[in-house]
């Protein structure tokens, strides 16, 4: 092809900005090492802003939550009654009986099919109630520091070796999550339609063969064989394996809830089923900071609705993977859950413990996992939230080992003392290494031209 002299100093330009790191947005890869260790695939989900547990899987008959709820209690009959489960679970079953809230009756469906598992009184067992303290200690794995310079998810990959995957790692928002802090191949993209090489309109349009990404697929191919230009290939054929992508079709019968938590569910699914290699994504679901205003006292309400959009948008995202089940673990977490008593602004403030989920072709579902604490004022933490008997470190762990087949806990989560299983997830048991020591790192960092979604 012919160049002219713009194009090419175009490409130049972005090159020499993006090696120097000079734009959020840059795409870098490492020199591949060895395949990955498991073909399985992780889905996080983080509901930000600390979800209310207590109201997503309820006590609801519990007189301590009755009382100190008032009218924010879940309703005992009528139409927006709780969902009642069974915990299967010893801990549980003496104190109340637990129902989800009746928005969600998708869950219950995958609870009593034995995909979905449940841990409450689960968490960061961490006194702080500071939404970006709380994400932080849990998104870097490393409780009470806030400061690690990488995420948790980025040391599991590190220790687990660099991949030949084009794409490993997606966060499928606008932005990558601190779990994956330092990962040079996590990319941020809402939708792969939308994922292209960062410049001026001239140089992105939407032609098979558009000047700017020509001149840098020509500029690699035509290049030595070294880590720069293998680097650049790869960061080229992403970005035709986006272009090649159409609009997105669930399989027949699924209907994703509308707004930008469908569009990301329906995001992770496109590209699980494109088969590039995705190892990880990850999902934020913003909204869940009810301190006024929560819900009425009928059952209806802000929250409600809420809980409705992630029932719907699990059950979806689910169904649509149905081929994919073996292979593929979605957990489901929020910094922390809200205090047990109601507010003046009939909301709810920052509490502690909070609830998980686990769902996946291989978890031992139909069970709410750990010990339930009580809601006496001397069960609660301070005397007034919901205490944490199972660190969420413990659940993560477990899908580590059994799922994602990585025993280097003590890197991924520097500080554990212990590995104690709590029977959510299938698969063996490798001896856990709970050392901190950092695997070597393999291969050299390259950074190649800036790509980042169009919006």
């Amino acid at each position: 092809m012919q160049w002219t002299r713009r194009e090419f100093l175009m490409g130049c330009s972005a090159a020499i900005a993006a090696m120097a790191a000079a734009r959020i947005g840059q795409l870098a890869f490492a020199e591949p090492a060895r395949p990955q260790a498991t073909n399985e695939i992780f889905v996080q989900i983080f509901l930000r802003g600390g979800c209310d547990g207590l109201s997503l899987l309820s006590p609801f008959d519990d007189s301590f939550y009755r009382t100190s709820r008032g009218s924010l209690a879940l309703p005992t009959s009528g139409p927006n009654s709780p969902l009642l489960i069974d915990p299967r679970n010893p801990s549980y079953s003496n104190s109340s009986s637990f129902g989800l809230n009746s928005r969600m009756p998708h869950l219950r469906e995958l609870y009593n099919g034995g995909h979905l598992a449940f841990i409450h009184a689960c968490g960061l067992n961490d006194d702080t109630r500071s939404h970006f303290d709380a994400m932080d200690y849990i998104e870097r794995g490393t409780p009470g520091n806030k400061t690690t310079s990488t995420g948790w998810i980025t040391r599991h990959l590190q220790a687990q070796g660099s991949t030949t995957s084009l794409l490993p790692v997606v966060a499928a928002n606008h932005a990558t999550p601190a779990s994956l802090l330092e990962h040079p191949a996590a990319v941020a993209m809402s939708s792969p339609q939308r994922f292209r090489v960062y410049t001026g309109y001239r140089y992105n349009r939407q032609q098979e063969n558009y000047p700017f990404l020509s001149t840098l697929r020509e500029m690699y191919n035509r290049s030595a064989i070294n880590p720069l230009a293998t680097a650049g290939r790869r960061v080229t054929q992403i970005i035709d394996l986006m272009r090649g992508l159409e609009s997105y079709t669930p399989a027949s019968g699924i209907t994703y809830p509308s707004g930008s938590f469908g569009d990301s569910l329906k995001t992770v699914a496109q590209l699980i089923k494109a088969e590039i290699g995705l190892q990880v994504a990850t999902i934020d679901f913003g909204g869940w900071d009810t301190h006024e205003s929560q819900a009425n006292s009928d059952g209806t309400g802000y929250l409600p609705d809420r809980l409705g959009i992630l029932s719907q948008g699990l059950h979806a995202f689910y169904s649509d993977l149905a081929s994919f089940h073996n292979r593929l673990t979605i957990v489901v977490l929020s910094e922390f859950g809200r205090r047990l008593g109601r507010n003046q602004s009939n909301g709810t403030d920052h509490g502690h413990g909070n609830v998980m989920m686990v769902l996946g072709g291989n978890v031992n579902g139909g069970k709410v996992y750990g010990t339930w604490p009580g809601l006496h004022p001397d069960q609660l933490d301070q005397r007034q939230d919901l205490a944490i008997t199972t660190d969420f470190r413990q659940v993560l762990s477990e899908i580590l080992i059994r799922r994602l087949a990585n025993p280097q806990l003590g890197v991924v989560f520097p500080g554990l003392s212990a590995y104690t299983p709590l029977g959510i997830a299938r698969g063996a048991d490798l001896p856990p290494n709970l050392s901190a020591t950092t695997p070597a790192s393999t291969g050299h960092q390259i950074f190649v031209p800036l790509i980042q979604q169009c919006r």
